[in-house]
């Protein structure tokens, strides 16, 4: 701007400005109003001077903890970071900036705004809502002019400190104990925090939120414990930098115990704190091996693939050379499938090179389980379960994990899939390949595969509507057809082309026609005509060879087949008996028990097929003799009978029940036991035969007794006939020939026992992942061969029940309740069949677990053999809670897998690989 008259200027200018003074006052007290109507058109603020109703404590809000030392600090911090105003040095005050959003507010006690200074009040339960971001505190104070927002707790009567103030911007969440905040900049600080990060928690001195996904901190702590007023451990960093939900940054860092520092200290650290599976190290554990030296087990990688799927490779490695190698694969896919998929692989070496017990043994093992959703396809399913390996895999491998399969004696696999056509008549199809393999002598059988096709019954002659009645209409036939091609094969030429040498493969095509009906109301009639077609490609020839002076079997590798065919009827009914104890009504306990008897009687015959067999005749110096034979005796579903055979059976089936007057007086209906679940005879009568003609009588029982806590099985096997003197049967009667009416060849008793402190009937508290493991293993689900235990892999932990509740009400110290549980197996065999008058086999299985404290439990399982007088596998189990640590203990004190295993370690996953474990196998007795 230029003057041309500079001496008349001043005036001029003088009375410009008072007129513009009077125009800026003016626009002032306007814009003022209309910001306040803009910034809270939302809320019903009081008027400057207006009476508010009195509350306590109202007097020691505004003013005072305004100046505390804290909103200095936090003011020249927050002011440094606002982009510099030029207007800041003009004479006229630069005009108010509205807010960018709309600012939501509310209190219990309090709320006020103070035009002067620009700023709202808020007491008691003080909330504020500004875009993504929400404060909750006690009090909370709201500065337009400097766009700060105060946060802080207040005290109540007692002077404690209540109302903490709450933070949260997105999903972070932060409480501290008083909060300054930009609502332009969104920087701020934040003093004595607790801020949860996956699973850890974060605990500072003075934050400085930087922007949405930066803070720097300083003299913080960081720890997995639930008591955050007094953690048992944390990691102390001096300073670092936090990126929410991605990772953590420090400096120097320490760990500290109750608050004293030790000697675990580095210069700095990298915390991940994703909430999705990322790909990282898996550290080892390290210990000694009396055979094969120092150790590190368990050490690898894991690969986070997506979302579905994931590879973690483990290795051990030994200092005399032993190695081993895991793969292990997760996958699944919602609402379609879930699986893992194994490898395990381990080069063993004994002794050393150049001494005579010097071995290289390779094993390995091969597990895949993989299951369907039902609502993937309501029509067709696949699933898997394999387990295949080398035969001592179990045995001779020197990973923990393995123990308790060590006493299975079978490797079993199977994989199928199968497929329903919905119609009418139903078709369905399988198609299954098996494997199982003998680990005592290695004997392995498979099946590639299985092919299994049927239809659905058909009633040609039912009714379109109603119920079928009588003999014609219930009438009906179905179709069934088993392929097989069945492999029989030695472990050495397992996965080699000898093992297809010895393959059967065959078909059996059938067709079941029955009916039923009933005769004087009460007997039930049912009648079977079973047709069978065999088809097989491994019939053969005999013929006799004169130069080998024996008789030779000729291999023909052809198609043959064979046709069969059965009839059976049978006859059964049922009777119910009651014995009633209180027939008065004196209030007996036994009220009355009832008997339920099913009688049956049944007739079967099944004709000779003698066209399918031949003759070979011998011709040697006693002259001529024939020997018969049928070319179907290789097939794979058996040959046909050329005996005929017509036979009667015999079955009764009882069940025995009591009501008993109920204990509990309140309850007037009785109580219903049962007393024999089943107690069952069976036999059967050759009418065809020569002699022999009567069939062993077979019993067969069972019950729970104990409130259903134990479970008692038995049978027998009574022989009529009497044993000559090589202990052959004869076709005599044993009580004819001066002994008793059935004479018992075989007998059994299984006993099965379960029960706990608290009343009901369960197993050990392990995790399912331990049962998984054994279950795909080939073992059982129970402990009672012990437990699967990897004690630095979070999914073999124990955390089958939660205490929470029941340590609420009891002390840490004392546990007026001890928690205990009990697992019982018995079983006997008896033989007799030929005057041996044996116990076959008689073992004790036993396991069961004890809470001694609250932090403190022990368990254990083993076994003891009365025939052999010997302890088999002995397994005892100490585990010590440690609030955010565990402690384990396993030792297997004695026999073949004498071992020891200490495991110390954080429970959370997100600090697992801090852990200290020691793993020992005994050295070598010679």
């Amino acid at each position: 701007m230029s003057f041309q008259k500079p001496s008349h200027t001043f005036t001029k200018i003088h009375l410009k400005a008072l007129h513009t003074q009077r125009l800026n006052i003016l626009f002032t007290l306007s814009f003022t109003m209309f910001i306040n109507i803009v910034c809270f058109a939302q809320k019903d603020l009081p008027k400057e001077g207006t009476k508010i109703p009195p509350v306590e404590n109202t007097e020691e809000l505004p003013e005072e903890e305004v100046n505390d030392s804290l909103t200095i600090d936090a003011e020249s911090f927050l002011a440094s970071n606002k982009e510099i105003d030029s207007t800041k040095n003009d004479t006229i005050k630069p005009k108010t900036q509205l807010l960018s959003s709309t600012v939501t507010y509310k209190a219990t006690d309090y709320m006020a705004y103070k035009k002067k200074e620009s700023k709202m009040y808020l007491y008691n339960e003080a909330e504020v809502y500004y875009e993504d971001m929400e404060i909750k505190a006690g009090s909370i104070i709201l500065d337009f002019d400097k766009d700060l927002v105060y946060a802080y707790g207040i005290k109540d009567t007692l002077g404690s400190y209540t109302q903490r103030p709450s933070f949260k911007q997105g999903q972070n969440l932060i409480e501290p104990d008083s909060i300054i905040f930009n609502t332009v900049t969104k920087k701020g600080l934040i003093y004595n925090s607790q801020t949860e990060q996956n699973g850890g928690t974060l605990i500072t001195e003075t934050t400085k939120k930087i922007n949405d996904s930066v803070y720097y901190v300083r003299n913080a702590k960081f720890t997995t414990a639930e008591d955050l007023d007094d953690p048992e451990y944390y990691f102390l960093i001096s300073k670092g930098k936090i990126v929410p939900n991605s990772k953590v940054i420090t400096g120097p860092t320490q760990m500290h115990i109750y608050d004293v520092p030790t000697p675990v200290w580095i210069p700095f650290a990298f915390f991940p704190l994703t909430k999705t599976r990322t790909s990282g190290v898996i550290f080892p554990s390290f210990g000694e091996d009396g055979t094969r030296g120092y150790f590190l087990q368990n050490g690898g990688y894991y690969f986070a693939i997506s979302d579905y799927v994931d590879l973690a490779t483990i290795g051990d490695y030994y200092t005399n050379g032993s190695y081993g190698l895991r793969l292990e694969s997760k996958y699944a896919k919602r609402y379609k499938f879930n699986g893992n998929v194994g490898f395990r692989y381990e080069n063993l070496i004994t002794s050393e090179r150049g001494f005579p017990d010097y071995a290289k043994t390779t094993i390995y093992n091969i597990r895949w389980s993989h299951n369907q959703d039902s609502k993937a396809n309501p029509n067709s399913r696949f699933s898997a379960s394999v387990n295949l390996g080398s035969s001592n895999y179990y045995q001779q491998s020197v990973n923990q994990v393995n123990l308790p399969n060590t006493q299975n004696n079978t490797l079993a696999s199977s994989i199928s899939y199968s497929k329903t056509f919905q119609g009418e008549p139903q078709a369905n199809i399988s198609l299954t390949a098996t494997h199982s393999q003998n680990t005592q002598t290695g004997l392995v059988n498979m099946t590639l595969p299985t092919f299994q096709g049927s239809i659905s019954r058909i009633f040609p002659f039912a009714p379109k509507t109603g119920v079928k009645k009588g003999i014609i209409q219930n009438i009906n036939l179905q179709y069934n057809v088993r392929a097989e091609n069945r492999i029989s094969t030695e472990e050495e030429f397992f996965f080699k082309s000898e093992m297809f040498d010895d393959a059967q493969v065959g078909a059996r095509h059938s067709i079941p026609i029955s009916t039923n009906f009933k005769v004087f109301d009460y007997f039930s009639v049912s009648a079977n005509a079973n047709y069978e077609e065999v088809w097989t490609l491994n019939p053969i020839r005999k013929y006799y060879d004169p130069v080998l002076d024996d008789i030779v079997t000729e291999e023909l590798n052809k198609f043959d087949s064979f046709r069969t065919y059965n009839f059976s009827t049978s006859v059964g009914t049922t009777i119910y008996g009651m014995f009633d104890f209180d027939k008065k009504g004196e209030g007996k306990r036994l009220q009355k028990i009832r008997h339920v008897i099913r009688p049956s009687i049944s007739y079967n015959i099944n004709p000779a097929f003698d066209n399918y067999y031949d003759t070979v005749e011998v011709i040697d110096a006693d002259g001529t003799t024939r020997s018969e034979y049928t070319r179907f005796e290789n097939s794979l579903f058996g040959s046909p009978n050329n005996t005929f055979s017509s036979s009667i059976g015999i079955g009764i089936a009882n069940n025995f029940e009591a009501k008993v007057r109920d204990r509990d007086t309140t309850k007037v209906e009785p109580k219903k036991i049962t007393l024999l679940n089943n107690l069952n005879f069976s036999t059967s009568y050759n009418v065809a035969g020569d002699s022999l003609n009567w069939s062993p009588v077979r019993v067969t029982g069972g019950m729970q007794i104990l409130n259903n806590k134990m479970n008692i099985n038995f049978g027998a096997t009574l022989d009529p006939y009497a044993l000559d003197a090589n202990n052959r049967r004869i076709n005599t009667f044993n009580i004819d020939n001066g002994g008793s009416l059935f004479r018992m060849t075989s007998a059994n008793l299984t006993l099965n026992y379960s029960l706990s402190s608290d009343g009901i009937s369960n197993s050990t508290n392990e995790s399912q992942s331990s049962i998984n493991e054994r279950l795909q293993g080939g073992g059982r689900a129970d402990d009672l061969f012990g437990v699967s235990e990897d004690f630095a892999d979070q999914q073999f932990n124990r955390d089958g029940v939660d205490k929470e509740e029941e340590e609420e009400e009891e002390s840490e110290l004392y546990n007026y309740k001890i928690p205990w549980s009990l697992r019982l197996a018995y079983a006997v065999n008896y033989s007799n069949a030929a005057r041996q008058n044996e116990i076959s086999s008689h073992s004790l299985m036993f396991s069961g677990d004890i809470e001694i404290s609250p932090k403190w439990s022990i368990g254990g399982s083993s076994s003891y053999d009365f025939k052999n007088k010997g302890f088999g596998l002995t397994q005892l189990r100490f585990q010590r809670d440690l609030l955010s640590w565990r402690m384990n203990f396993s030792w297997v004190p004695f026999g073949t897998y004498n071992r020891w295993n200490f495991f110390i370690g954080i429970k959370s996953s997100l600090l697992k690989d801090l852990k200290y474990e020691q793993r020992r196998r005994p050295d070598e007795q010679l």
